[in-house]
């Protein structure tokens, strides 16, 4: 990532020609249905903001503060709706014992666009990801429906959110056997703190054709600095209601290694001049796979601040610092493939050259 990047250098999502914007405004934060997002007129402020440096991707869910987060996109968005890509996401239940109002099949993707449509007061949805992956619906299920979405003008494109790699990548390839809409982008956990995607799901989408678009790329607030081995002592909540403390909790992003991770992002960022969240954004935004970190502010001044990681630019030493306190293993067959042993066996004293 070159320093001096802005919101509207844009970027193209995945395979397709949609163009976006190289950081996304995430609304899980608007609305304070949960305890702890954006009021209404806090909310007006950073959807402004964004869109005033020219930012154009905006990242919602069909549950996202119980269906305000979506609401109130409708509301901002009546003016510029054109000029936006609207993302939002289905799987979720929605009504509480109704076996049907969630998980990732055909009937309930139908009715959650349709409410999501009526929430966002738009006819269509320009990326309409599955948010997470149910273990239960065939894959053709899930792709045969998405392509009649978009046959029907109600989707312009597809991705996938909280998947087995595998799956993933095999249905792009029926996707592509079929003739049916693919899956443009990938949207998957992404931090300092959280790495382990890079075994498997970040070169699947760089191989088959997905833009990733990391959510919580501050992992849960622990990579701002905010918390310290104080609030490891907590009552961690498996739901988004309560606090964001809880949600990091429930997250895995605060433990005794996330905090350690984060005291050396604020090393890093005391010797840049920058803040801890930029130094976090800015690093996820040097892997060539990564599209579109999402950001989720509760308040203008924390969108403000994170747009500077667009500015950040690292030095080798810096970027070692951050990698190393962050390493974790490839494991098998990562590990074994990239041996001195293995590599001799396969390929002796001959130099073979890659595709870039």
């Amino acid at each position: 990532m070159s320093a001096g990047l802005t919101l509207d250098n844009y970027r193209l999502l995945g395979r397709s020609g949609l163009r976006v914007s190289p950081l996304s405004l995430g609304t899980m934060t608007f609305g304070a249905d949960w305890g702890w997002g954006a009021d209404k007129d806090e909310a007006r402020k950073i959807f402004d903001t964004y869109v005033d440096r020219g930012g154009n991707f905006i990242d919602t869910a069909s549950q996202y503060t119980n269906g305000t987060s979506e609401q109130l996109l409708g509301e901002f968005t009546a003016d510029n709706r054109e000029s936006l890509v609207l993302a939002t996401k289905y799987t979720m239940l929605r009504r509480a014992g109704d076996p049907n109002s969630g998980g990732n099949h055909r009937k309930s993707m139908f009715a959650s666009v349709e409410a999501s449509l009526r929430r966002l007061n738009t006819d269509y949805i320009d990326v309409l990801y599955l948010h997470a992956w149910d273990f239960l619906t065939p894959v053709e299920e899930i792709l045969r429906a998405m392509d009649d979405l978009v046959r029907a003008g109600k989707v312009l494109y597809v991705g996938i959110s909280d998947a087995p790699a595998w799956q993933v990548s095999r249905m792009q390839a029926i996707a592509d056997l079929r003739g049916w809409s693919p899956l443009i982008a990938l949207q998957i956990e992404y931090s300092l703190i959280e790495r382990t995607v890079e075994r498997d799901l970040i070169p699947m989408a760089q191989e088959m054709g997905l833009g990733v678009v990391p959510w919580s790329p501050l992992a849960s607030g622990v990579l701002t600095g905010k918390y310290s081995s104080a609030d490891l002592e907590h009552d961690a909540a498996a739901s988004p209601e309560g606090s964001r403390k809880n949600v990091a909790a429930a997250n895995g992003s605060l433990t005794e290694r996330g905090l350690a991770i984060a005291d050396v992002v604020k090393e890093v960022a005391a010797q840049l001049g920058k803040t801890p969240s930029q130094v976090a954004l800015a690093w996820t935004l040097r892997n060539p796979a990564v599209t579109a970190p999402i950001i989720g502010a509760r308040t203008a001044a924390q969108l403000e601040d994170n747009l500077g990681a667009l500015d950040v630019e690292f030095d080798v030493e810096q970027v070692a610092r951050l990698e190393q306190a962050s390493a974790i293993d490839l494991g098998f067959p990562h590990e074994f493939l990239a041996r001195p042993m293995t590599q001799s066996v396969t390929f002796g004293d001959l130099k073979v050259q890659g595709r870039d």
